[in-house]
């Protein structure tokens, strides 16, 4: 009974604006001709929606912040808005936290010292007092699996209906969308899981004393606690903090940056949530790092297809985009790679055209105009998304002029993943000679062997005939000449001298061919 009631309440809250958004489609719902919906109205809806995941709880704040890294399946302005959801709902929702406290930690820790911090959608902050020191708890919510698993319950059925009313490519999306947030919220609930991921984010960052990650307390984590040293902060974005630290905002924006992208790149594991909540700087400027629910693994592999779509996006090298999407699964390996190919480059160009280009933009581009595609966003590669759009959000807010694109390229020159434009020209010139190389080295021989067949008369060259037998004589003079440049254009990369000879021969050819006509 209590899933039919949830069901219904999820419904009813959510039928206005599905019904809005079907209607923009078609007028009538189920016909009738589409309508134009401006801009301002779009974005009302889209923050009533994320009015109303706030209100429904844990489990649909969850799908919100993964829809904010899906284009493909909800309009731009919804994308923009969405990302703006951070984990904070109402104190009693799941149940009080502080039983869990008294229950799992009430022998070893003075309850009298826990003192409330902050509330998020899957738990609750607390600071209290452990062998003289002043640590943090990370509580889960005691009602929170039951209430997680309902709301994904519900979440299933409907998603059936939704994709009744979704074209082909929707419907492909949402199914896979819908199977990957539920690994992500699973592992989110996991908070063993967690303080691993904090432990070995921590040991990766120890040489670095920009960046503070709080030691993890294992003695006093559970499934349900993670218990880690209390860091105190002051959020990133608030007024006069950086100021205050004596930290320039540039400075901050490009350490955030190249703090992530050592995490993906680098280390292979990274902190998915970059939200302005879980981001504080110290009185002495330093980065501080809190929440590691939302975190990730990268196998060797995902790292260097990760490094490779960061090179190859910088680079505008389509081809070599087209084989990273396809390696990374988010393509199927059938797929037209023509018609892909086509459509990167106007991605390219469309991109090229605007005076500011931003991660945000190339991700919402790319995937907005893959939508004739089948295609996926696996768990890995949509965090990894939503840390580049939630990430830059946060610096921009910092510096509104901070080039996100300028600063990772700097972070892949500095650690050797691509070159500055000098080596990548040099580089694409070593390439090009490597793979002409082999024809290039049997030329000579190939040359002697032609002058010894002209010389014993046993060299013939045959041309069809395309409407008459009566062809021109001097084709095969010219076919010889085009030849004999081509290949004292390739031996000029080798041998002047061979090249000489060659272009000669070229030019006695050609004599022959004028001579010919």
């Amino acid at each position: 009974m209590r899933f039919y009631y949830r069901y219904l309440q999820v419904v009813v809250r959510f039928l206005p604006i599905a019904i809005a958004l079907l209607r923009d489609r078609r007028r009538f719902v189920l016909f009738g001709p589409s309508r134009s919906v401006s801009e301002a109205v779009h974005r009302e809806r889209a923050e009533r929606l994320t009015e109303t995941m706030l209100e429904l709880g844990p489990a649909f704040i969850k799908v919100g912040q993964v829809l904010s890294t899906r284009p493909d399946i909800v309009p731009p302005t919804y994308v923009e808005v969405l990302s703006t959801l951070q984990d904070e709902v109402p104190e009693e929702t799941g149940g009080d936290p502080f039983t869990v406290v008294e229950r799992e930690l009430g022998d070893v820790i003075d309850l009298e010292t826990v003192t409330p911090i902050a509330g998020g959608s899957l738990a609750y902050v607390y600071t209290a007092e452990y062998e003289n020191e002043r640590i943090a708890l990370k509580v889960r919510r005691p009602e929170l699996v039951e209430t997680i698993e309902r709301d994904l319950h519900v979440i299933r059925r409907l998603i059936p209906p939704l994709a009744f009313f979704a074209n082909e490519r929707q419907r492909y999306s949402i199914e896979n969308a819908a199977n990957d947030f539920e690994e992500i919220i699973l592992d989110e609930l996991d908070f063993e899981r967690e303080a691993s991921v904090m432990v070995e984010i921590g040991e990766n960052f120890a040489d670095d004393d920009r960046v503070v990650v709080p030691d993890v307390h294992p003695a006093l984590c559970s499934k349900r606690i993670v218990a880690m040293e209390y860091v105190d902060g002051t959020k990133i974005t608030d007024d006069d903090a950086l100021a205050d630290a004596g930290m320039d905002a540039t400075e901050m924006a490009t350490l955030i940056t190249r703090t992530y992208l050592r995490m993906g790149l680098i280390d292979g594991v990274f902190h998915a949530d970059p939200h302005p909540g879980n981001l504080a700087v110290t009185t002495r400027g330093k980065l501080v790092i809190y929440d590691y629910g939302m975190s990730q693994r990268l196998t060797s592999q995902e790292q260097a297809d990760i490094t490779a779509l960061y090179r190859t996006l910088v680079r505008r090298d389509i081809d070599g985009l087209v084989n990273v999407l396809i390696a990374l699964d988010v393509l199927e390996p059938s797929v037209d790679r023509v018609a892909v190919r086509r459509v990167l480059e106007l991605v390219i160009e469309t991109l090229e055209g605007r005076s500011v280009i931003t991660w945000r933009a190339i991700i919402t581009e790319l995937f907005t105009m893959l939508h004739d595609f089948p295609f996926r966003i696996p768990p890995n590669v949509m965090l990894l998304v939503r840390v580049g759009t939630v990430g830059e959000g946060v610096c921009r807010s910092l510096d509104p002029e901070f080039d996100f694109l300028a600063a990772t390229r700097s972070f892949l020159v500095d650690h050797g993943f691509i070159e500055n434009e000098l080596e990548a020209l040099i580089e694409d010139m070593r390439a090009d000679v490597r793979r002409s190389a082999p024809a290039v080295a049997g030329l000579p021989a190939r040359i002697d062997t032609v002058f010894g067949q002209l010389e014993r008369g046993e060299l013939v060259v045959r041309t069809d005939p395309v409407e008459s037998t009566d062809g021109d004589s001097g084709t095969g003079y010219a076919v010889l000449s085009s030849a004999f440049v081509v290949a004292a254009a390739l031996l000029s990369f080798q041998d002047a001298l061979f090249a000489a000879v060659t272009f000669v021969v070229a030019v006695g050819f050609l004599l022959c061919y004028v001579r010919a006509r």
